[in-house]
């Protein structure tokens, strides 16, 4: 992409408006406890003191509408006590120049670093500095400012203690992120009916089990209903999807295939039937219909081996998951719940219950924070280049302002911080939204302070104003909120004493060095994503590589092994493809070149790691149990999937295209073991060949999805024809249909990695959703 495009783009994106869902209570909550804050201090402070508890009690509320699952009070609390330590060592060494840029660069610098910590941190860390840059100006003496940073903490515990005493939707975020992944997997399965190879994104599932942890103190109060439903709902996506597809032994047509249409109809109802039941607190009210067709026996008749086991343990999870998503209701509406989880139970899997994933306190919190931020201190680290532009910026933007003739200097850094982030889309767009938003809310501001020249309780009413427009439209887009927020600004510091007709020249002025010096810096030391897209690619080729031997390896001796491993190498594979689909959908927007990964070759590994997270996934949902017969062909077929991906995935960084003649001998001389049994023992039936054909059938779509990728990536065609890699097992029944070696799906998924946006005038781009407490 050309920059004059990227700079469309990004300027288009900054200056967006989009249609969302308001939280007017939680609006008006913020509002109320940044107008106590105000009416407080200026009856025992005066206008003075009062703007800076103002700016106090605004941060911690934006705070609150941060992407994190900890409490809202503790976010409000933390905002508060560091922007009060924030103002009180500036205004210690604001009266000597070179002291105070030395506290700002390191202060900038850390702040850029505690993105490291996640998105939550970097916002609020560069938030408290931005608003630093105005408060150290307030104070005229030592102990004033002490006075000052008090009332800034102030400001934070009001808001922490309003959320305590006026909640609203308690666990609101937690439930939502687990109605949110149910509804996925009840879409999933309608989805399964008419395409029986269709894509899942697992990022609702991700943002659930995000969610699930908890600390010690919110464990002992969590709602019953978001205790279990998460990890059965992880155990359904592999059961639905090999129910439906065709290479496990339901033909496309015909009346198994309608019993699986309908049980994954029925699966669909009973996993929205729940979200619906956790997204709200209410007892679970299942359609009459989904729930006879769980139960029917006919289920047994028309359907055999694996798509039977995958629907008798579909019967069993979608039981546990009406069991524990059961709220508050009458008791004919729970005994209803509970006779209708016992209708389609059938006999469970076999698998424990996951403990409650463990979230750290606070206090904990900091060792783990620091070594995360020492861990990025390398070089290449995107976090590391963006703490050390935005600690440059900040210094040179603090220079330009003072150096300048217009007064209120602190402007242009306030504005060069709060547009920076470590994405190029992002910093570009929020500087263009930032200049926008700030000639509208200053010159509206300023037009209503010249008409009606209010005093300082009128201008503390529309400050008032302000905030509660800005907390209930942030999610609408940046622009939005600035406007909001340079209004809020110009209102409060005329209410300190302020005169607001300067405030248009100067703030427009400055906001515009701002916005450009923060520009100018990323296009002089960028943190490109696109020379990493190769290194991303072969990160989810060594994850997927994993997660499938883990998988074959299971077969080998069922006995000995756990399902951890699984399960550890399923997480890590999420992982892999959300960081490339989110560098992916970065690096669309930056203008540099592909650096020998095409789009075409993008989208089509992409695909191919799909497929191969997909057989593996189909592999999954049948493990073995304790005492199934062991397969030794699989351990070496899953040591040779852990070798050639890891080989594979450093040879996609170094621009080669990766081979995959280890996995190609390793299933060769188990067909040709396996033929050489059946030759032998003649049509005698033995557990081992009972086993074997399906396993080595995933084997084969395994292999089939690692040399699509290197097609993909070497730009080759797919071959016309290829060669059945072994011959149908003399045991099998012939009224049974002979599972395909390849399925492959006709389209591809057409979902696109989108680039997050940010909702606000700082807070983050994929907010879970407003908790109060």
């Amino acid at each position: 992409m050309s920059w004059l495009r990227a700079l469309k783009e990004t300027a288009r994106s900054g200056l967006s408006i989009e249609r969302r869902r308001l939280e007017p209570l939680i609006a008006i909550r913020g509002a109320a406890g940044l107008a106590l804050v105000l009416g407080i201090s200026l009856a025992f402070f005066g206008p003075v003191v009062a703007a800076s508890s103002a700016f106090g009690a605004f941060q911690a509320a934006i705070a609150t509408f941060q992407r994190s699952w900890r409490p809202r009070p503790v976010l409000a609390l933390v905002s508060g006590a560091s922007l009060a330590v924030s103002t009180f060592l500036g205004y210690l060494t604001g009266s000597r120049l070179l002291l105070f840029l030395a506290l700002l660069v390191l202060w900038t610098f850390v702040a850029g670093l505690a993105w490291a910590a996640g998105p939550t941190a970097g916002i609020i860390a560069a938030s408290n500095v931005a608003i630093m840059l105005v408060t150290v100006t307030l104070p005229t003496s030592v102990a004033n400012s002490a006075v000052h940073a008090g009332m800034i903490l102030f400001g934070g515990v009001v808001q922490a203690a309003l959320i305590v005493l006026f909640p609203v939707r308690r666990w609101g975020a937690q439930r939502d992120a687990l109605a949110d992944a149910l509804a996925a997997e009840a879409d999933y399965a309608r989805r399964l009916r008419h395409d029986p190879l269709a894509p899942f994104d697992p990022v609702p599932l991700m943002t659930a089990r995000s969610a699930a942890a908890v600390t010690p103190r919110q464990a002992r109060r969590r709602p019953p209903e978001l205790r279990g439903s998460r990890g059965v709902a992880e155990r359904i996506r592999p059961v639905l999807a090999s129910l439906a597809d065709p290479s496990l032994g339901v033909p496309s047509e015909g009346p198994e295939r309608e019993r699986v249409r309908e049980l994954l109809a029925a699966a669909g109802s009973v996993l929205d039937s729940a979200a619906r039941a956790i997204r709200h607190g209410d007892p679970v009210v299942l359609a009459p219909s989904a729930v006879a067709t769980l139960k029917t026996p006919d289920t047994g008749t028309l359907l055999t081996g694996p798509p039977l086991r995958a629907a008798d343990r579909l019967g069993a999870l979608l039981s546990d998951v009406i069991e524990t998503a059961e709220g508050e209701g009458t008791k004919e509406q729970e005994a209803r719940a509970e006779e209708a989880a016992e209708a389609i139970k059938a006999p469970a899997d076999g698998t424990p219950p996951a403990p409650h994933r463990r979230r750290p306190t606070l206090l904990r919190l900091v060792p783990v924070v620091a070594q995360s931020m020492r861990a990025e201190l390398r070089p290449g680290s995107p976090i590391l280049r963006h703490a050390v532009r935005v600690s440059a910026v900040a210094a040179v933007g603090y220079l330009i302002g003072t150096a300048l003739p217009l007064g209120h200097g602190y402007w242009a850094p306030m504005a060069a911080v709060m547009v920076m982030r470590p994405e190029f889309s992002q910093t570009y767009a929020r500087s263009v939204a930032r200049f926008g938003g700030t000639i509208v809310g200053v010159s509206l501001a300023t037009a209503i302070g010249q008409t009606t020249h209010p005093g300082v309780t009128p201008a503390a009413m529309l400050s008032v104003l302000c905030a509660l427009l800005m907390y209930l439209l942030m999610r609408t887009g940046y622009v939005v909120g600035q406007a909001c927020v340079s209004a809020y600004v110009v209102f409060l510091l005329g209410m300190a004493g302020d005169d607001s007709s300067q405030t248009v020249p100067e703030r427009v002025v400055l906001t515009l060095a701002g916005g450009l010096l923060a520009m100018i810096s990323y296009a002089l030391y960028p943190a490109w994503e696109t020379p990493r897209l190769r290194g991303r690619l072969g990160d989810w080729l060594k994850a997927d590589g994993r997660y499938a031997a883990s998988v074959v390896d299971q077969y080998a001796e069922p006995a000995e092994r756990g399902h951890d491993d699984v399960r550890s190498a399923l997480l890590d594979t999420r992982e892999a493809r959300v960081a490339w689909q989110e560098a992916l959908a970065t690096a669309q927007h930056e203008p540099v070149r592909n650096r020998g990964l095409s789009r075409a070759a993008a989208d089509d590994t992409q695909h191919a790691l799909a497929q191969l997270g997909r057989a593996a996934m189909l592999l999954e949902a049948h493990l073995p149990g304790g005492g199934a017969t062991p397969v030794p062909d699989a351990a070496r077929l899953a040591d040779a999937l852990r070798r050639a991906t890891e080989q594979g995935a450093k040879a996609v960084r170094e621009r080669r295209v990766p081979d995959w003649t280890e996995v190609r001998e390793a299933l060769a001389e188990w067909d040709a073991r396996q033929r050489a049994q059946e030759e032998g023992a003649g049509d005698t039936d033995t557990g081992e060949r009972e086993a074997d054909p399906y396993v080595r059938e995933g084997a084969h779509l395994l292999l089939d999805a690692l040399e699509e990728f290197s097609r993909g990536l070497d730009g080759k065609p797919e071959p016309k024809s290829k060669p059945k890699p072994k011959a149908e097992p003399k045991s099998r029944p012939k009224t049974e249909p002979k599972p395909k070696p390849k399925a492959e799906p006709k389209s591809r998924p057409k979902t696109e990695p989108k680039p997050k946006t940010e909702p606000e005038s700082g807070p983050g781009a994929d907010q879970p959703g407003n908790q109060a407490g």
